[in-house]
């Protein structure tokens, strides 16, 4: 497979309601949507999720656009894809950098999935037809946190995620928990807490909660082992994962008993299938996390989840929960609780190019040059 041209479009689209978290306050989403062009002018899709500042990840939308500009195409250029499973160790030689990767990669599994007209899903050996979905509340208060609850419950969301901080975490959830005595609740802390806040974690034992997400540093492995020692509640670890080996060493530690894999967290799709056999054979539960993505991000998303050692729901929402007009076609929905998995070629979905021109704000094609 040799790709001809690299088609890079910055796009931009306004949430429909604010995602606020201690760390920051999302309005308007920026990102990078890559197109791979083969010498047959057939097109594969993938979606750089690095966000437009570094609150997230180190990676920002000018960073990838750089990496993957001055060296992550060149490399591209230079060589002929045999299978997309073999791109993630042809980038190896950049360092981190895992969003930039990841855009790429998958949009060659994309290219790969409809040259050979099979689905993402099927290639990677996905067993589900459909996902269940999960939903992220963050909000500034509780009462608003209660009534993005209350939406989501109605529509059938299998599992709800709470963002936590200090001051915003025991009595909060105790109230949502009131509410909603029932309902499968995790929270996520985004590294907030430090082991002299573990007084005030294990009070959360009480909720009953599926996993507490990331309570520590978002690069430590070895102060989550101890605190999952002291609290009842599941360690899940997102930020600390962002390779294999950090996968394969927080379970040699014990510093969790689930896993949170994001495909442009752990660079590309290929990273993520490697993880997810790690975890599988040593008993991790895994679900697949969300970075406020658009359709094409989403789409991998659901082929991942599909695979089954993704036993539990992940941040998998409708394109309608946070954009007026998604860029794919049909857009996601949730039908009671539920997303289905596509099994057309590729990702499965169109590209809404009336919309994708709409909100795209910079264009670039990058040609392979004749040698």
């Amino acid at each position: 497979m040799e790709i001809e041209k690299v088609i890079l479009r910055v796009i931009e689209m306004p949430l429909k309601k604010p995602f606020t978290t201690h760390l920051a306050t999302v309005t308007t989403r920026e990102s990078i949507i890559v197109e791979v062009v083969d010498k047959d002018g057939l097109s594969g899709f993938g979606e750089v999720v690095a966000f437009s500042s570094p609150w997230y990840t180190e990676e920002t939308v000018q960073t990838a656009y750089h990496i993957l500009q001055d060296f992550l195409i060149p490399i591209l250029f230079r060589t002929k894809i045999e299978h997309p499973q073999n791109v993630s160790q042809l980038f190896a030689k950049i360092k981190g950098n895992h969003m930039a990767k990841a855009g790429l990669e998958t949009a060659i599994w994309d290219l790969y999935g409809k040259r050979n007209n099979r689905s993402i899903a099927e290639m990677i050996g996905g067993e589900r037809k459909q996902v269940a979905a999960g939903a992220v509340v963050a909000a500034k208060n509780k009462k608003e946190a209660i009534e993005q609850i209350g939406k989501f419950h109605d529509l059938g969301y299998q599992r709800i995620k709470i963002k936590i901080q200090p001051g915003l975490d025991y009595s909060y959830i105790k109230e949502i928990r009131h509410q909603f005595p029932d309902l499968p609740l995790m929270v996520d802390a985004n590294s907030v807490y430090s082991l002299d806040d573990v007084k005030n974690l294990q009070a959360l034992d009480e909720f009953q909660l599926m996993m507490i997400e990331q309570p520590l540093g978002d690069d430590d492995l070895v102060e989550h082992a101890i605190l999952q020692k002291q609290i009842q509640t599941p360690i899940c670890l997102d930020e600390s994962i962002v390779s294999f080996h950090d996968a394969k060493s927080a379970i040699q530690l014990g510093s969790c008993q689930v896993m949170n894999v994001k495909i442009g967290r752990v660079g590309g799709l290929q990273n993520a299938l490697d993880i997810h056999h790690l975890c599988r054979k040593n008993q991790i539960q895994l679900w697949c996390g969300g970075m406020i993505e658009f359709g094409i991000s989403k789409a991998f998303n659901l082929a991942l989840a599909s695979l089954p050692g993704f036993t539990l729901p992940g941040d998998i929402p409708a394109s309608t929960n946070y954009w007026e007009e998604d860029i794919i076609e049909p857009e996601i929905e949730v039908k009671n609780g539920w997303i289905s998995v596509p099994d057309k070629a590729g990702i499965g979905f169109s590209i809404n190019q009336k919309r994708m021109h709409a909100v795209t704000v910079h264009r670039e094609i990058y040609q392979k040059r004749a040698v």
